[in-house]
């Protein structure tokens, strides 16, 4: 995980203060930092926010290689095949960083193939000084966020890893400057011209959620096909922990006693035994006085023998941080900052008090595996499954976007397994109904495909689904009511007619009135509320589905 930032087509009033908008996202890369005008392309500035995870030394951007010196690259993003790549294609490496492999794959297949060739999560641009090109690429889920700003007016495109470090930008630029984020699985070109201006010349999507591989898949194909179906699914889901284990700073798990991430957990810490991984893996709990969650990842990390953490937090804690979390996130849709508080909370504790750098989650398994309690409302099976790829599509917008929000604001990397793209393709290609939930559970293929595992307590792998804002909270009281209470108390401006979504109670109406302090007019970045469907509810928690069983 680091942090992008790139400008090109400015004018020089523009660009004195590149310094600044690079450093509103240091949290991403507090490591290092480089910021430099590409002398092979006019008017073009580039900047890197590092955070070292592998090859400590010589992984800093922006990158150039001597074999293709006027090519260069910005990239946040883990290449999971980048060994893999340099054996299939005998690509020269010239350091031990994995997203080298993005240069050699582009100056050898060209941009298409490139990004269908990498395994892993990334946001990257690459600029071609030789022909006065730029390529901006995303991986197929948005694990890793990129924005953009296009001003088509005066040819000016500006690109970062959050909004933060472009909305000075945009408010200085024209009024038809758009900024949003740049689609998942997608890629572009633009053309540069002599004066440094730029134009977009084609766009396209390379995938959809869902989709095969079109690398060379980590699990041969010819391994799968001696397996069942659920066989196939738990050896998946543990191959994508391994490639993932690719680091070189230590290695935590995030758990709230769930199904999803006490599965990753339970994963992770098998593979680092068998890998002799040197040290103990730390798991992180979260909760308020007797949380749900709490207990059962207490329960699953004595399990495990892991290096377990809780950390208690109250209403004072929430008082003090949602503005914060607010901005990080750069959304005021209501589950998100709800979901967001605790893993907030819990990601800086882990920044100030641990070394682990790089944290297993289990997002992803939700949207998959029709994780949601809703899901038992599906009108068919058919419907179930385009419910799970409308979820992976949006995913960046709302969990995708919680998950690497919370945990980058304190320079944290996050691993999300559930999301690697062989295990999704397998998963939702199997028959939509073995998919949804069974007898009142759901995920129950997912839960099936590790009954005789023994890596969890039967206790765990079928305990009840938690939303997880109200499993962090104490039975007493749940979370959605304490930021009731204290939006409340908080002075907003009243008669705001807002652009765009608009807020519909006192809770949502706060989360916009504090997200336009620093995003303002940008509403395209929350299209809608997150909410659960076939159900008629008002309030996006789980509390409110008559399914509700958890206690």
């Amino acid at each position: 995980m680091c942090g992008i930032w790139a400008i090109f087509g400015v004018e020089d009033k523009l660009s004195t203060n590149c310094i600044k908008h690079l450093t509103a996202i240091v949290h991403r890369g507090p490591d290092a930092w480089r910021i430099e005008q590409d002398a092979r392309v006019p008017a073009a500035i580039l900047g890197f926010q590092r955070l070292a995870i592998v090859d400590g030394l010589h992984g800093m951007q922006p990158m150039s290689l001597h074999r293709y010196p006027l090519t260069t690259l910005i990239c946040n993003g883990e290449i999971y095949n980048y060994k893999r790549l340099q054996k299939q294609y005998d690509f020269p490496y010239e350091t031990n960083c994995d997203v080298e492999a993005i240069i050699h794959l582009y100056h050898t297949f060209g941009i298409e193939k490139t990004v269908k060739q990498l395994d892993g999560v990334f946001a990257f641009c690459l600029v071609d000084g030789e022909k006065q090109k730029i390529f901006l690429g995303r991986d197929p889920y948005g694990v890793r966020p990129l924005f953009h700003l296009h001003d088509e007016q005066n040819g000016i495109l500006g690109i970062c890893s959050e909004a933060k470090g472009l909305i000075d930008i945009k408010q200085k630029l024209s009024g038809d400057t758009k900024l949003g984020q740049f689609s998942p699985g997608h890629f572009e070109e633009w053309n540069i011209d002599l004066y440094g201006k730029v134009k977009l010349v084609n766009s396209n999507q390379y995938f959809k959620p869902g989709s095969k591989p079109s690398f060379e898949p980590f699990v041969p194909e010819e391994l799968l096909a001696q397996m069942d179906s659920t066989e196939k699914i738990a050896h998946l889901l543990q191959e994508a922990c391994r490639k993932r284990l690719m680091s070189d700073r230590r290695i935590g798990c995030l758990l709230s006693g769930g199904l999803d991430s006490s599965l990753i957990a339970s994963l992770v810490v098998k593979l680092a035994k068998e890998q002799n991984i040197p040290y103990p893996i730390q798991t992180f709990a979260i909760g308020m006085g007797d949380s749900p969650d709490l207990i059962a990842a207490r329960t699953v990390a004595e399990y495990l023998g892991t290096e377990h953490h809780e950390v208690h937090f109250d209403e004072n804690d929430v008082r003090e941080i949602l503005d914060n979390v607010i901005y990080h996130l750069e959304s005021f849709d209501i589950t998100t900052i709800r979901a967001s508080i605790p893993m907030y909370i819990l990601s800086k504790y882990i920044k100030e008090h641990t070394n682990t750098i790089v944290v297993f989650s289990g997002e992803g398994a939700d949207e998959v595996a029709q994780g949601y309690i809703y899901f038992r409302d599906a009108p068919s099976p058919e419907d179930a499954h385009q419910e799970s790829i409308r979820l992976l599509s949006d995913i960046y917008l709302y969990d995708g976007l919680r998950a690497d929000r919370t945990t980058s604001a304190f320079s944290l990397e996050l691993r999300v397994p559930f999301l690697d793209i062989q295990f999704t393709h397998h998963y939702l290609n199997t028959p939509p109904k073995l998919r949804q939930p069974q007898d009142g559970i759901e995920k129950h293929l997912l839960r099936s495909s590790f009954t005789n595992s023994g890596l969890l307590p039967k206790s765990i792998l079928w305990r009840h689904k938690e939303a997880f804002s109200d499993g962090v909270a104490s039975i007493k009281k749940s979370l959605f009511t304490i930021l009731e209470e204290i939006v409340s108390k908080r002075p907003i401006k009243e008669n705001v007619i807002y652009k765009g979504l608009k807020p519909y109670t006192d809770e949502s109406t706060y989360y916009r009135y504090v997200f336009e302090k620093s995003f303002p007019d940008q509403h395209n970045f929350t299209p809608f509320y997150w909410m659960p469907k076939w159900v008629q509810v008002n309030d996006p928690s789980a509390r409110f589905i008559n399914h509700y069983a958890a206690s």
